[in-house]
């Protein structure tokens, strides 16, 4: 996936950038034309942030 951050506050600063992008794909989402696709995509993102948070907890710093 990519080199491993060590450092707590590059750790929140990828968190941060991750949770900027999932709120600028949210605020471009028009409801009326949302489809089912979009809404897994929002999902994923959520998921892997949630993936990202717990492997960041895990690590011996």
């Amino acid at each position: 996936m990519g080199s491993q951050l060590n450092d707590k506050n590059k750790q929140v600063d990828f968190l941060k950038q991750r949770l900027n992008m999932f709120l600028d794909v949210l605020d471009a989402i028009e409801p009326e034309d949302t489809e089912l696709d979009d809404i897994d995509r929002l999902i994923g993102i959520v998921d892997e942030m949630e993936t990202k948070i717990k492997e960041f907890n895990h690590r011996d710093l």
